[in-house]
C-alpha cells in the first residue's frame, strides 16, 4: 500500500471545494493533497489517524490539516451514519499576498500551525461545527464569509491541540507510515480473532520489540490497546445495527464478557448496554 495523493478543484464559482459525507467508511483512504483542509465529522466514533498521531475520537471531531500531511479518511471503519463537512483550499485561494495583511496575522499563524494538524474541541467544536452544516445552502460570497468567520474562530480558539510536534515529510517519515499502512491491514483483517504481534512485526520487517517501541512511539499506546479499541468501534457498529451485547463482545473476538464489559466501559464512558439503549432510543 502507498500515500495516495488527491487531486483537487475548487468547486465551480468558488476559490475553495466543499464535500459532504463523502461515504468511504469501506476504504482505506491513506492519502495527502497540497491544499488546506478542514474536516468537521458528526454522529459517530472513529480513528483520528493525522500525520504521525493517533487516537480515537468519540461523538464527533474538528481538525485543522495543512498541506502535504497523510491522513486517514475520518469516516474509515464507521459502520453508522454520519455527516460530515469537509473544506478544502489552497494558501493562495484569495490571491498569493492575502495572508500578509496585518489584519490577517492570527489566520497567517493558523495557517502555520496547521503544518502540524490541529484538533479542536469544546465551543470551537460545537460553534464551528454548525457553521459548517450551514455552507453547503449559502450563496457562494456567504460562503466565503462563513469560512473567514470560521478560519478567525479557529485562529482565535484556546481549545486547539497540536497533533504532531515533530516536522512531517522525510523519507523516514514515509517509511514509518508505510509500516503503519500494514498494521492497520492487518488489525482490519484479524482483529475478530487473536492478532499475533509477532506477525505483524515481521510483516513490517521488524523484531517483535523494535516494533513493541516503533508502535507505542507512532501511536502512543501499545499494540494491544490500539486492538482493542478498535475492537470496541467494531462492537459500538454491531450494538447500533440493535445486535445484543454478546453477540457484539464475541463477534469482535473477546472471549470473557465481563472482560468487554469492563473494557466498553473504560473506553466509551458507559456499558455497553446503556450505551445500546441511549443511542437506538
Amino acid at each position: 500500500m502507498k500515500i495516495i495523493r488527491e487531486d483537487i478543484h475548487p468547486d465551480q464559482g468558488s476559490s475553495f471545494k466543499i464535500l459532504l459525507t463523502p461515504g468511504l467508511n469501506d476504504t482505506f483512504l491513506w492519502h495527502l493533497h497540497p491544499e488546506y483542509e478542514i474536516v468537521y465529522v458528526e454522529g459517530s466514533s472513529g480513528t483520528r489517524h493525522v500525520g504521525s498521531h493517533t487516537s480515537v475520537y468519540e461523538g464527533s471531531d474538528l481538525v485543522f490539516i495543512g498541506p502535504n500531511i497523510p491522513h486517514l479518511n475520518f469516516d474509515y471503519g464507521v459502520r453508522t451514519s454520519c455527516e460530515q463537512v469537509i473544506v478544502q483550499m489552497r494558501e493562495d485561494f484569495l490571491g498569493k499576498d492575502f495572508l500578509l495583511a496585518p489584519e490577517l496575522q492570527n489566520i497567517r499563524k493558523l495557517f502555520e500551525n496547521s503544518h502540524h494538524g490541529l484538533s479542536f474541541s469544546g465551543e470551537t467544536k460545537r460553534i464551528i461545527g454548525e457553521k459548517l452544516k450551514q455552507i453547503p445552502a449559502l450563496a457562494p460570497f456567504d460562503q466565503l464569509l462563513t469560512l473567514l468567520s470560521i478560519l478567525r474562530l479557529m485562529a482565535e480558539s484556546t481549545e486547539a491541540i497540536v497533533l504532531n510536534p515533530k516536522p512531517i515529510g522525510s523519507k523516514s517519515f514515509r517509511k514509518e507510515h508505510l509500516r503503519m499502512q500494514h498494521v492497520y491491514a492487518y488489525v482490519e483483517a484479524h482483529f475478530d480473532r487473536t492478532p499475533d504481534v509477532n506477525a505483524v512485526a515481521a510483516a513490517v520487517n521488524l523484531t517483535t520489540p523494535a516494533f513493541c517501541r516503533f508502535f507505542k512511539a507512532n501511536t502512543r499506546m501499545t499494540f494491544t490497546d490500539f486492538v482493542n479499541q478498535f475492537r470496541i468501534n467494531q462492537a459500538k457498529n454491531l450494538l447500533l445495527q440493535d445486535r445484543s451485547v454478546s453477540e457484539a463482545c464475541f463477534a469482535v473476538g473477546f472471549e470473557s464478557l465481563s472482560y468487554f464489559n469492563k473494557l466498553f466501559r473504560k473506553v466509551v464512558g458507559e456499558n455497553p448496554s446503556e450505551f445500546k439503549k441511549r443511542h437506538l432510543r
